[in-house]
């Protein structure tokens, strides 16, 4: 439960003022997006692994992939699909016949098909006009309806796009039977201000019953911008394990699932225990790591060196912690270095029912700075050196794609 002085501030606003839809149908994407991460592969057996823990703990939609990418994509949709998990199980497609046929024959019972809409991606990008758009997007919505599935449609570059063009398409969807419809800040240029007057002139125009919000993190607001559109009634915001998408990633999971649970006093229906799980989980599985300093799963985000911060945490956790770590499945860390505090080093000692008078504590402290001060960094500098290698440089590395080249002997080719 939320601890009251968390959300003791919120409880001066009007419900004018906030409309959070009841339910909130958390949709993951993961196995999407997440995996266009730079580098980062899934294999099936991956992909189910993961689903089972969201379904597990309550998450409603899952996006498991793009089955005309390849046929272990397609492979990897129809092993979700079929795995008989509680979350809805969803996959997405372009607006092309031949996508939405694979998403069919996937077996999800789910779509989300997808189109660029700001005049940069269709002039530069799709090379189509904006009636041509809107063509191929209501033809496939009829499509995949007549399908018997569950359409939601996505804009890319949703926020980027005219007003006028946005409208008219989404009318258009709408029209033919799209089920949700998605706004996407596709390069995360939005604040939550600006998003809120966005937000509120698309459901002026619009008037969606069931709509969705894609936030990526380029300019770090990802978190704020979709809590600001779940305070607007969005019913269903994409979301990351750790954070992982394209470029600086999309909406985390565990951050959105807190703030509401925490800071708004919602309750998500979630298993917030198994937050942590879930990030070890797919940080082994993507190989991406989870930043020290993250919020709710960094490593540090329950780890405490100074002084002051140990002597209060000792006192009342709710000093410098405003959840406690059991609530996400972690432990409290009490970190011994240079910034220690006596309070922290008397602690410590009771583990072995140690008491020490204080002027042999207070030298143990000093040697115990001291130490941590001239501790070699060598380690670490050459655990850095090889980490800036591995992400430089992700996925297929400049010399196994020329071996490739001249495997298939092409270097000898003239274009």
């Amino acid at each position: 439960m939320a601890d009251e002085g968390l959300v003791e501030n919120f409880h001066g606003l009007s419900a004018s003022e906030r409309h959070f839809a009841d339910p909130i149908v958390f949709w993951d994407e993961t196995l999407r997006d997440g995996e266009q991460t730079p580098g980062v592969h899934f294999t099936p057996e991956e992909k189910l692994r993961v689903a089972e823990v969201l379904s597990e703990m309550g998450i409603s939609v899952i996006n498991a992939g793009i089955p005309v990418v390849s046929e272990e994509e397609a492979e990897a949709v129809r092993r979700v699909a079929s795995a008989g998990l509680k979350a809805r199980i969803l996959a997405a497609a372009r607006t092309v016949a031949g996508d939405v046929d694979a998403v069919i024959r996937s077996g999800a019972t789910h779509i989300a098909i997808f189109v660029a809409a700001s005049n940069v991606h269709l002039r530069y990008k799709l090379k189509m006009s904006q009636d041509e758009v809107l063509a191929a997007s209501t033809r496939c919505v009829r499509q995949a309806k007549d399908a018997g599935l569950h359409v939601a449609f996505v804009t890319e570059d949703t926020v980027r796009a005219p007003f006028d063009f946005v409208e008219r398409l989404y009318l258009a969807v709408k029209a033919e039977g799209a089920d949700r419809l998605v706004i996407s800040d596709t390069v995360g240029i939005m604040t939550p201000l600006t998003f809120r007057w966005y937000l509120r002139e698309f459901h002026r125009r619009v008037a969606p019953t069931d709509w969705s919000v894609h936030c990526h993190n380029d300019f770090g607001l990802a978190t704020a911008n979709a809590l600001t559109a779940l305070e607007e009634g969005v019913t269903s915001p994409h979301v990351c394990v750790n954070g992982l998408g394209e470029r600086a990633g999309n909406t985390p999971l565990e951050e959105l699932v807190l703030g509401l649970e925490q800071l708004y006093g919602i309750r998500t229906g979630l298993d917030l225990s198994r937050l942590y799980e879930l990030s070890r989980l797919v940080e082994e599985l993507s190989g991406v790591p989870v930043s020290p300093t993250k919020a709710v799963v960094g490593y540090n985000a329950f780890s405490h060196e100074a002084g002051i911060h140990t002597h209060g945490i000792l006192a009342h956790t709710l000093t410098y912690e405003p959840v406690q770590p059991e609530v996400v499945g972690r432990q409290r860390r009490m970190i011994l270095g240079k910034h220690t505090g006596k309070a922290a080093l008397v602690e410590k000692l009771k583990e072995r029912g140690l008491a020490l008078p204080d002027p042999v504590l207070m030298d143990l402290l000093q040697r115990l700075k001291t130490t941590a001060e001239h501790r070699s960094k060598a380690e670490l500098e050459a655990f850095l050196r090889e980490y800036r290698e591995l992400f430089e440089q992700p996925g297929i590395s400049n010399e196994q794609f020329w071996k490739l080249v001249d495997e298939l002997g092409l270097g000898a080719r003239v274009a």
